[in-house]
């Protein structure tokens, strides 16, 4: 009775689904003005959210829309009581908080997002797809709602017991960022995939494990290790105890949170010379993931000496969960995730319709 219940709910679901592509069709067709002026309010009231209080001249330049335009709408918006003005900016009141969050639903629908997240999980053989809207290149805040997307679902993925581990990045500080404090699991444990790299203490592992078991309410591991180190170092270090502790542990990891780069971009941010990235390059590599570089068939090109999860090591984590957007990352995240059976990709439509081109 229950797999019936089940299975008749999913028809249901579905079937409304059905009758709501058919009404934006038809709203399309019959008044495609009203579903532009839809979007175009939505993004002015989410960027407000994420930017608030901001003035009505920074806003307009944010959205590149014309003052005169701003100004109607922020009229338009606060006589709804979605919006209030005061002398440090505007600022999104909480009726105007849960007109964004249903909204969401309803443009990722409007936009075909739900298709395209089909799409590229049938042809890159992944576990799941998730598609923000928006465009990260034209509207910095849709990171913020990558951010957002990320943390709910990987929120969903933690049960008692869970060790999750996660790479550094700014695109992962977002995630941790939007995550909601919750005490709902028991024996939480947080670990960093990688050592640290680069000089903003801010965006790596260690700062981000510790800023998420907090919000998991969990406990964690630190490794005070850098990320790129010589393998005669590394087998020094891997014999430490204390670092082996923290291997152990992640190895035993079933969700590991991490982002994806162009191979171009992350040598530069490595450090490696003008010929290592020309010699990189050469051999095709377009995508790197907690430190392996990956040409366009997924294929490892090379990977750097590191403290933390090795390729093979990633076939026995349950989720893999990648979350990276922007169109110049497509061919990166394609060939990070393609065939990757245990991955789950989070990104935004301007990567997505990339990827599908």
């Amino acid at each position: 009775k229950m797999w019936d219940m089940r299975v008749a709910a999913g028809t249901l679901q579905d079937q409304r689904g059905v009758i709501l592509q058919e009404i934006l069709k038809l709203q399309q067709k019959i008044v495609p003005e009203l579903m532009e002026l839809l979007q175009k309010r939505y993004n002015i009231l989410r960027t407000i959210y994420y930017k608030q209080p901001i003035g009505r001249r920074i806003l307009a330049n944010s959205l590149e829309l014309g003052e005169r335009v701003v100004r109607t709408e922020i009229n338009f918006l606060k006589k709804q009581n979605l919006i209030d003005i005061d002398t440090s900016g505007m600022t999104v009141t909480q009726e105007g908080e849960e007109i964004i969050d249903k909204l969401k639903s309803f443009i990722h629908e409007f936009k075909g997002l739900s298709e395209i997240e089909q799409l590229i999980k049938q042809h890159l053989n992944l576990k799941d797809v998730i598609v923000v809207p928006g465009d990260i290149e034209e509207d910095r805040t849709v990171l913020e709602e990558l951010g957002k997307s990320a943390a709910k679902y990987i929120k969903g993925l933690v049960k008692d017991s869970s060790i999750v581990a996660l790479t550094g990045g700014s695109t992962i500080k977002k995630v941790i960022d939007n995550m909601p404090k919750t005490l709902a699991h028991k024996d939480i444990l947080v670990v960093p995939a990688r050592g640290g790299m680069g000089k903003n203490v801010e965006t790596q592992a260690n700062t981000l494990t510790a800023s998420l078991a907090n919000k998991l309410g969990g406990s964690y591991k630190l490794l005070h290790v850098p990320d790129n180190i010589s393998d005669a170092a590394l087998n020094t270090i891997l014999n430490e105890k204390s670092v082996k502790d923290v291997i152990d542990s992640l190895h035993n990891a079933d969700i590991l949170i991490y982002g994806v780069g162009r191979a171009d971009k992350m040598c530069v941010r490595r450090g490696c010379s003008l010929e290592e990235t020309d010699a990189l390059l050469n051999k095709g590599a377009v995508g790197e993931a907690f430190g392996y570089y990956f040409n366009k068939n997924g294929e490892v090109v090379y990977s750097n000496p590191t403290i933390g999860l090795k390729d093979k090591d990633l076939k026995k984590v349950n989720f893999l969960v990648a979350v990276a957007g922007s169109r110049n990352k497509a061919e990166a995240i394609v060939a990070t995730q393609i065939n990757n059976r245990n991955s789950v990709l989070i990104t935004d439509e301007g990567a997505a319709r990339e990827i599908v081109n």
